[in-house]
């Protein structure tokens, strides 16, 4: 019996289907979620979230968030979601780039600082779970 997944942002539903597992990065360590999970409500952290569905996986980039776990559905609500199949890699690398050349320049203000932080961080998580997919292409198990 599947369990209902839905992944939400800010800007958009990233995706909404029934799935065999779930695994994700919460603040703490990996959870990993099947049906008739105990709920639970948990803070998110950055890195990659993997979805079971028969015998295909796939893999989100997701940064920050919550997620509330029901025995019958799961709601991740992330800063950000992106599919690894959809991650430019160089546009991921580019943002890095970016991120850590403001990172050096330095900062007057304590949030700015917070921010650049953020943005590598969110460009590491990408990079990494596109590459991994890249490098194992899509998955299927069995």
């Amino acid at each position: 019996m599947p369990i209902r997944l839905e992944i939400v942002t800010p800007e958009k539903r990233a995706y909404s289907d029934e799935v065999d597992a779930v695994v994700l990065p919460g603040s703490e360590g990996e959870l990993g979620i099947l049906p008739h999970h105990a709920p639970l409500i948990s803070l998110l952290g950055a890195g990659e979230l993997r979805i079971r569905k028969g015998a295909t996986e796939e893999s989100f980039a997701i940064v920050g968030g919550f997620v509330q776990v029901r025995p019958d559905k799961v709601v991740v609500m992330a800063e950000t979601a992106d599919l690894a199949a959809e991650i430019d890699i160089e546009r991921a690398r580019e943002a890095r780039r970016e991120a850590e050349r403001a990172l050096e320049a330095g900062f007057a203000e304590p949030a700015d600082f917070a921010q650049a932080r953020a943005a590598l961080q969110a460009a590491l998580v990408r990079i990494r779970v596109a590459e991994r997919r890249h490098r194992e292409g899509p998955r299927r198990r069995g």
